[in-house]
């Protein structure tokens, strides 16, 4: 019986490999010839309606007229479609449903580490060739984590707080400042319960600020680093008494915040798009008092990705789809803040002046910050390892 599965395993083996290898060595125009008439079935947060019109409507408008690529976009978050992933795995399933994932950080050390990627394919892309700096730490890096060539740049994203200026006259400028601006306004404050992908990182900046700076967490183990956050799951525990409902519950997502804040029953709220107030305010969710603001010690700067499962039906046609999402038309487009407004991933040496000049004369809109706070303001991500370990604290600790 033993040897009756282990054969089984090592003939799964010989053929998947040999499978993944066989799309990767064939010529680009091969691989477009594949991919002519298929859907690619894309998975994502779904929860913001800016980005999934522009999913929608010009990356399946274009791929569809340029390649006759069909794009079917799946709402589903990290959580279920990893889950859905590993089951397949398991189980053996060769071919399954989802071609192409919105992936970064922890959830993709947990896609790599269980093999459910496709890969390495990022060097495949012409895009990926012409446009982005393959040494930049930002590329080969995901929260820490080597991407190894199983990612591809998707866009660039920094934590901002939103505030309105019209019950606000000036923002908080340091941590400490937001602190007794919080303290100052009771009930006008909150955050969405953990593991809110936006939230969870209010809370890594809470960590930075309250434990130390982030140097430390790139060389701790398990033991030291829940010793050391200590101090910040008090200081948690310690502002919730002033929060919204006074901390007796938290909004569910980061959508529930924003409306909060939308309706005037919070001042401010939060983003990891540095465009999201002026993009707001343009479709007219946000009042137009709206501001943005980053605090002195820095917020938190990554790059998010795409990825290909390991058994996605589509790869060829996954493939184009991602190199175009790597093309100066959809960065671009995709960096107009009524359309997302999420920062590019191209390296702007390498476009052409009339290409940087097009970034250059977006309209960010007045919400959001000049370019260049924005940069001298950014901190990177705390490890990927560390992050569920946060969530389960905080849910320990503070939730309660």
């Amino acid at each position: 019986m033993k040897k009756t599965i282990v054969i089984l395993i090592v003939a799964v083996l010989i053929f998947s490999l040999p499978a993944a290898a066989e799309v990767l060595e064939k010529s680009w125009d091969e691989i477009l010839n594949e991919a002519d008439g298929k859907t690619v079935n894309f998975y994502m947060f779904g929860g913001d309606r800016r980005i999934n019109n522009w999913v929608d409507t010009f990356v399946a408008d274009n791929l569809k007229e340029e390649y006759n690529i069909h794009v079917h976009r799946v709402p589903m978050g990290p959580d279920d479609y990893l889950n859905k992933l590993l089951g397949e795995k398991q189980i053996g399933r060769e071919t399954g449903s989802i071609d192409l994932l919105w992936i970064n950080g922890e959830n993709f050390k947990i896609a790599k580490e269980n093999e459910l990627l496709f890969g390495p394919f990022a060097e495949k892309l012409p895009n990926f060739n012409k446009y982005i700096d393959k040494d930049s730490k930002s590329v080969t890096h995901d929260f820490g984590y080597p991407t190894e060539g199983y990612e591809a740049p998707y866009g660039k994203a920094q934590f901002t707080f939103i505030y309105d200026s019209a019950k606000t006259a000036e923002a908080p400028s340091d941590f400490a400042g937001l602190t007794a601006w919080i303290k100052d306004n009771p009930g006008k404050f909150t955050y969405a319960a953990l593991p809110d992908f936006t939230s969870s990182a209010f809370v890594r900046h809470v960590i930075y600020n309250t434990c130390g700076g982030y140097e430390q967490f790139y060389d701790m183990g398990e033991a030291e680093f829940k010793r050391t956050i200590q101090p910040a799951m008090e200081y948690l525990k310690e502002i919730e008494p002033y929060l919204w409902r006074e901390g007796e519950s938290y909004p569910a997502t980061q959508a529930q915040l924003d409306n909060l804040y939308a309706d005037g029953e919070v001042w401010m709220t939060m983003g990891y798009h540095p465009t999201k107030a002026a993009g707001e305010i343009e479709k007219g969710n946000f009042p137009e008092s709206s501001r943005s603001f980053v605090i002195e010690e820095g917020t938190i700067s990554n790059t998010h990705f795409l990825a290909i499962p390991f058994n996605a039906p589509q790869k060829e046609a996954a493939l184009v789809a991602a190199n175009f999402l790597l093309s100066f038309e959809a960065q671009y487009d995709k960096m107009i803040p009524a359309n997302w407004g999420d920062f590019t991933v191209l390296d702007t040496e390498k476009l052409s002046e009339k290409q940087k000049n097009k970034f250059k004369n977006i309209d960010l809109g007045k919400a959001t910050l000049p370019l260049e706070e924005l940069e001298a303001h950014r901190v990177p991500e705390i490890p990927a390892k560390w992050v569920p370990i946060i969530e389960e604290i905080w849910s320990k600790e503070v939730a309660r």
